[in-house]
């Protein structure tokens, strides 16, 4: 490994903002402390999520991240009180909006009304949260999709000729149903590439399906104490930017997304074979930020090979597109990405 490549200045300060102080000594400390508060988001998180281990880990990196995350399994697996049980802990203010064939872009944006003074006057819509819970996203039509897009990489948006900046920290966690697609509208490729991560939620295994019962079927309520501040996470979310990666992982991440692609050097006959198109260049940019924060949850300074491993298949998932043949011979998108790590 190249250590002038990951040499971190210990003896230095780390004032990333002087109003997000946490009075850690330097870098090291302050990746120490992330460590920390995130398992002590594990553990309160874990109260009322049962199993899902992967899914918790997968959405609180993307947080870290400055990404969204896309929830996608059949009904009844737990996606929307994850989301609320996640803006619970941390603090943040929350909106649920749930996606509607009739929804229009200015029910989540906010629209501009006559006032008694008869001034127009901006009424903000549930867009303006630090998280957006966006509930069937795919059961609402593409203007409201678009709308949702901007606010997603520009974090504003834009009405009457107007810009309005969102709230910091901003995550959009949507979720989505794939075995209903009657009166749905799939999303745009596009817009599925603004999603840092595509995670799918699989059956709890029978014990974990039986806990949950025992807990959902008792007269008990668990209380929730909020376990890090906005502050805080902006903190760390530059934290991890600073995070040194190596040379030889760099090139990991961006050849493995280049094996993705037909017309790349490094296409290999898994892809040829299987493959009709391939992830873009903001796969190979989340998949290094995905392997800072996985590798700081760990207590590691530095990601290795296998932090990137660890995080491509949420990455890749919902970027790479099979052909014919590949469903022919049901080969599935997670068996493809498995040959090309």
């Amino acid at each position: 490994m190249n250590s002038t490549v990951v040499n971190w200045n210990i003896t230095g300060l780390l004032h990333l903002n002087s109003n997000y102080n946490m009075n850690y000594k330097n870098d090291v400390e302050a990746i120490d402390a992330f460590v920390v508060k995130y398992k002590e988001l594990n553990s309160e998180i874990a109260k009322v999520i049962v199993g899902q281990n992967d899914t918790v880990k997968n959405v609180l990196i993307s947080i870290f991240c400055k990404g969204h995350c896309l929830l996608v399994g059949v009904p009844g697996l737990a996606k929307t009180l994850l989301v609320n049980t996640i803006a619970d802990v941390l603090g943040l203010s929350f909106n649920r909006i749930q996606f509607t064939p009739d929804l229009m872009p200015g029910d989540i944006i906010g629209s501009e009304i006559l006032d008694e003074q008869r001034n127009f006057k901006f009424i903000k819509g549930p867009l303006f949260a630090n998280i957006v819970l966006a509930d069937e996203i795919n059961r609402t039509p593409p203007k409201t999709q678009a709308a949702l897009l901007e606010a997603m990489q520009e974090r504003s948006v834009t009405t009457a000729g107007k810009k309005y900046e969102l709230g910091k920290p901003f995550f959009v966690l949507a979720t989505q149903n794939p075995i209903e697609q009657e009166g749905t509208y799939p999303l745009p490729e596009a817009q599925l590439d603004r999603f840092m991560f595509n995670v799918w939620l699989d059956y709890p295994s029978f014990q974990e399906e039986l806990q949950v019962v025992k807990m959902t079927t008792a007269d008990s309520k668990v209380e929730l104490t909020k376990i890090i501040s906005s502050e805080e996470i902006i903190y760390f979310q530059n934290i991890i930017r600073k995070i040194p990666v190596a040379d030889n992982v760099l090139e990991y991440a961006v050849k493995l997304v280049n094996k993705t692609r037909l017309n790349s050097e490094f296409s290999s006959d898994v892809t040829k074979k299987y493959l009709a198109w391939g992830a873009g260049p903001r796969a190979s940019q989340f998949l290094v930020l995905g392997a800072k924060c996985h590798a700081a949850i760990n207590g590691k300074y530095s990601p290795d090979i296998e932090d990137v491993k660890a995080v491509a298949n949420a990455i890749l998932r919902h970027r790479i597109i099979r052909n014919y043949k590949a469903e022919a011979d049901g080969m599935s998108i997670e068996s493809i990405i498995e040959q090309l790590k």
